[in-house]
C-alpha cells in the first residue's frame, strides 16, 4: 500500500469536482470561504476548471471532462487533493480516469465521501494507494470548525493518526442559503451498539485490520463491473484481513440489506476482521426490519465485531478514517479509538 507524502506547511492544497461542483448555494459560498480558511492557514490553493461547474448530469462536467480534471489534478504540482463535493454519477467518469497513471505517479492524498467513493476505493484497490473518507472540501467553509474538521485537516498533515467519536452528532442542520456558514448542529447523543456475530454485548471490543469501504451506494454499482478488483485485492493483502467501514445514503433498509447479500455473495467480506457501520441517512424501519436487521442479516453470521451507528458518513460529524490503512479499533461503550498504522 502506498501512502502520500503529508501537506507541508505552506503548501498547495488541490480542488477538484469529480462529482458535483458548487455552482449553487449554498455549496459555492461554503466553498468559496473555505479557500479563504485555507488561505488564512497559510496554504496556496488551486482551483480545478470543473470546481463551479454545472454542465453535467450528477457531477459538475461532462464525464470525459471530469476525468480529464481528475487526470491533470493528480499530476499537477498540489500537494494533496479536496473533491468540493459529493454527487450521483462519479462512475460515469471511471472509464475515462487514468489508473494506470495513478497507480505510476508519486501518490497524492484525496478527500472527500459519498460519491467520491468512486475514486477513493479504487484507488486502494486498483492503485494501492491510500485514501481519506472525509468531508468535501465546501464544509470547511463551515465556522467555527467541529473538530472533525480540524482532525481531517490533521490526517493530511501527519499530524495525527487516532481519531475518536465526538459525542454529538447532527439529526437535521441548520445550513440553508441564507445561513451557508452555519456549522454542524449537533444534538443527539452517540449511541453506538456493538454486536459479536448476532448477540449484542457491552463488553469491550479490540480488533485490527484493513480499512476498506465507503459508501454502500456506490460500492454495489462497482460490483461485477471490469473496475471490480476487489478479490485480487483481498488476496494481496489476506494477511492482515480486513475491517468494512460502510455507510448508506439513498439506500432504505431493504436496499442496504439487499446491498450486503450482494457483498457477501460476490465474497467481498472474505477475510474480515469486523464491520465499522454509520448511521444510515435513510434508516428508517420498514415492515418489521431495521438498520440494525439489514447489516446483521450478512454480517451476524461471520462472527466479527460489527458496531453500528459510528461516526461516519451522511449524519454529520465523520471521523475521517484512511481507506487502505491498518485500524486498530478499540470500542468500549459509547467510546470508540481508531488509530491506523500506515503499512
Amino acid at each position: 500500500m502506498r501512502y502520500p507524502e503529508f501537506l507541508p506547511k505552506n503548501g498547495t492544497i488541490g480542488f477538484l469536482a469529480p462529482s458535483f461542483g458548487c455552482a449553487i448555494q449554498p455549496y459555492r459560498a461554503m466553498f468559496l470561504h473555505a479557500l479563504e480558511v485555507f488561505e488564512e492557514k497559510g496554504y496556496q490553493t488551486l482551483v480545478g476548471p470543473n470546481c463551479f461547474a454545472s454542465e453535467g448530469v450528477g457531477i459538475s462536467n461532462t464525464p470525459q471532462k471530469c476525468a480529464e480534471e481528475v487526470n491533470a489534478m493528480f499530476s499537477s504540482d498540489a500537494d494533496c487533493l479536496f473533491s468540493v463535493g459529493g454527487g450521483e454519477l462519479m462512475c460515469e467518469i471511471l472509464p475515462y480516469v487514468d489508473f494506470e497513471a495513478l497507480a505510476q505517479n508519486q501518490p497524492k492524498w484525496f478527500m472527500g465521501y459519498s460519491d467520491n467513493t468512486n475514486l477513493i476505493y479504487l484507488l486502494a484497490t486498483l492503485a494501492d494507494t491510500a485514501a481519506v473518507y472525509a468531508p468535501c472540501a465546501s464544509t470547511f467553509g463551515t465556522q467555527p470548525w467541529h473538530p472533525s474538521l480540524q482532525d481531517a485537516l490533521d490526517i493530511v498533515t501527519g499530524r495525527t493518526r487516532t481519531v475518536s467519536g465526538y459525542g454529538l452528532w447532527e439529526k437535521e442542520k441548520n445550513r440553508d442559503e441564507e445561513h451557508p456558514l452555519a456549522p454542524y448542529h449537533v444534538t443527539e447523543p452517540l449511541q453506538l451498539r456493538t454486536f459479536i456475530g448476532m448477540e449484542e454485548t457491552d463488553r469491550t471490543v479490540d480488533f485490527t485490520g484493513r480499512l476498506i469501504g465507503g459508501c454502500m451506494d456506490c460500492l454495489v454499482t462497482l460490483l461485477g463491473t471490469r473496475f471490480d478488483r476487489t478479490a485480487d485485492f483481498l488476496e494481496r493483502y489476506r494477511e492482515d484481513g480486513f475491517i468494512w467501514m460502510l455507510e448508506a445514503c439513498d439506500l432504505n433498509v431493504f436496499s442496504i440489506r439487499r446491498a450486503m447479500w450482494q457483498m457477501e455473495q460476490a465474497g467481498w467480506f472474505r477475510y474480515v476482521k469486523g464491520f465499522l457501520i454509520g448511521r444510515p441517512l435513510n434508516g428508517e424501519p420498514m415492515f418489521d426490519l431495521d438498520a440494525y436487521g439489514a447489516v446483521l442479516a450478512a454480517a451476524g453470521k461471520l462472527n466479527v465485531p460489527v458496531i453500528m451507528d459510528i461516526d461516519l458518513g451522511h449524519l454529520p460529524p465523520m471521523m475521517p478514517l484512511v481507506v487502505g490503512s491498518i485500524a486498530h479499533v478499540s470500542v468500549s461503550g459509547n467510546d470508540i479509538r481508531i488509530s491506523m498504522e500506515y503499512r
